[in-house]
């Protein structure tokens, strides 16, 4: 019976570790801060990005526009030099938090194009 205990117990601990780990991904969209979220994905929220993180009110996250999502990337450091850019983050994820393993500079996506009124 303990055997039989013990050998579950190591099996749900494997499990548990094997789920626990997610894999490695990649993400694209604009560096603005917690405080902002969405509203501060652009470039003109550069400063104001900064200030918010500089200050202690926020910390510096990736807003992805394909899923509508606000990730806090981590480690923060060296980060200040992406605000307000687009960049692809290559890294995992746990929550809302993205691991980051490298950022770099990625295409703006184009606008809309304006439709034309039937």
């Amino acid at each position: 019976m303990a055997k039989r205990l013990l050998m579950c117990s190591l099996a749900l601990v494997l499990f548990a570790g094997i789920t626990a780990a997610s894999p490695e991904g990649s993400w694209t969209g604009w560096v603005t801060d917690t405080m902002c979220g969405a509203k501060g994905a652009s470039a003109k929220h550069a400063d104001c990005a900064k200030k918010c993180v500089d200050g202690g009110h926020g910390k510096y996250a990736l807003y992805n526009p394909a899923d509508k999502k606000v990730y806090t990337l981590d480690p923060q450091a060296n980060l200040a030099d992406h605000a307000g850019h687009f960049v692809k983050v290559t890294g995992s994820v746990e929550g809302d938090t993205i691991k980051v393993k490298s950022i770099e500079m990625a295409p703006e996506p184009k606008a809309e194009a304006a439709k034309p009124k039937s």
